[in-house]
């Protein structure tokens, strides 16, 4: 797998336009997803970890009882946002809309 490109703000904010919701914000982009209660947050988790895993790219994920907040940014290349990370944001809500 290539090495990831570290993307410019404007690149970044570019990237985003067709990923709703997701912010940019500390050299990291995040966003928060909302589920029926706890296990539905862990089975989304356990479900895009292999994706993850495939794509070399292991996001901070923080669990609540009803809600899963992904923050991306690749701290091998100075804690900066890469192509991989707007990637991996565009799996994730591809994940999450196929099974709302």
């Amino acid at each position: 797998m290539e090495k990831p490109k570290v993307l410019s703000e404007e690149e970044v904010r570019e990237g985003l336009k067709n990923l709703p919701g997701w912010t940019f914000d500390n050299d990291r982009i995040s966003k928060e997803f909302k589920f029926k209660d706890f296990n539905d947050s862990l089975l989304f988790v356990n479900k895009m970890a292999p994706v993850f895993e495939e794509n070399d790219h292991h996001p901070d994920t923080h669990i609540f009882y009803s809600k899963v907040l992904f923050e991306l940014q690749r701290f091998d290349i100075g804690g900066k946002v890469t192509d991989r990370d707007i990637l991996i944001a565009g799996k994730i809500e591809k994940h999450y809309n196929a099974n709302q």
